[in-house]
């Protein structure tokens, strides 16, 4: 039996419009390409902060020129960017394929995530959205729309949403089905579109963003995978990100990670959720394997010679 792997892909990585991200796609699609290569059955997670951003804020503009001035739903707008983005990875991969005479299919599904209408987080939104804007735009739009603007790692402002933990994934057998067959499949883009069930097979969208490292993470624990990648911007998880005394670190046991965390090292919104969703898995899965590391350099995390590798 091949081995199974999650791969949760950050949204930020694709790009902030649909040109760059069909361009930064065929990287993604090259590592995939590689992993299968190595043997590995490959799910794809990816995030979609930029992307939804700009989709909401594309129909709040336009909203006064539409029929009946309504802006889309917040749902709809994850759901359209779990589409697009979906459709750019598809052909990427599928062309990447072709060039290698690899015998795959790839497959999106559009994927609904069960949320807890009681989850404290819709009372305390925390994650970032969109575009990045100055303090003096933050501030500005804050009052023009109503929204919550925080500073996100150091990168400027953005709006924030409720990220309420996922609770459980819809299309679970749908995705168990393609992969069982061979197919590479992408899903939970965005962490998933965040849905309350109301009944048996009754699910209604709300307005929030699911982290998608803890959505792959659920991901991952479903399907029984062999390992949990989350891929970022960095090779290695780090201790006093970029200071002086900056240290990279090879391995982390779920001990040290608890420690790290409780002493402040990883950004919340950033290295933190990472970190956490890895514990996650680790914790809870049979394997108790899960790695963060670059799109560029995941083959060769892969083989230990690079990243960060969480055991328990």
């Amino acid at each position: 039996m091949k081995r199974r792997l999650v791969i949760a892909l950050g949204g930020n990585a694709l790009g902030n419009n649909p040109v760059r991200q069909l361009e930064l796609a065929r990287y993604t699609a090259s590592t995939i390409a590689d992993l299968i290569e190595e043997g590995y059955d490959v799910v794809i997670g990816h995030g979609n902060g930029p992307q939804v951003g700009m989709v909401n804020l594309a129909f709040e503009h336009s909203a006064p020129l539409l029929p009946g001035g309504m802006a889309m739903p917040f749902p709809e707008c994850g759901a359209m960017t779990q589409g697009y983005i979906g459709y750019h990875l598809q052909q990427a991969i599928r062309r990447e394929f072709a060039r290698r005479s690899i015998a795959r299919q790839c497959a999106t599904v559009i994927t609904q995530v069960v949320v807890d209408p009681s989850d404290p987080a819709f009372a305390h939104p925390t994650k970032p959205i969109g575009l990045f804007y100055t303090k003096e735009e933050s501030e500005q739009l804050a009052a023009e729309n109503g929204y919550t603007y925080v500073e996100d790692a150091g990168r400027g402002y953005r709006r924030v949403v409720p990220s309420p933990l996922p609770r459980k994934i819809v299309e679970l057998p749908t995705v168990e089905h393609l992969l069982a067959a061979g197919d590479v499949v992408i899903t939970v883009g965005g962490g998933g579109i965040p849905v309350t069930e109301e009944g048996p097979g009754d699910y209604r969208g709300v307005a929030a963003v699911i982290d998608k490292d803890r959505a792959s993470a659920a991901l991952a624990l479903g399907l029984k995978a062999d390992m949990l990648v989350i891929l970022t911007a960095v090779d290695k998880v780090s201790l006093h990100y970029k200071k002086p005394n900056q240290l990279d670190l090879d391995r982390l046991t779920l001990s040290e990670a608890r420690t790290f965390i409780k002493q402040g090292h990883f950004a919340p919104g950033s290295m933190l959720p990472k970190v956490e969703s890895c514990i996650e898995f680790v914790e809870k899965s049979k394997t108790g394997r899960a790695l963060i590391t670059s799109l560029e350099r995941a083959k060769e995390a892969l083989r230990g010679e690079t990243g960060t590798l969480i055991v328990r």
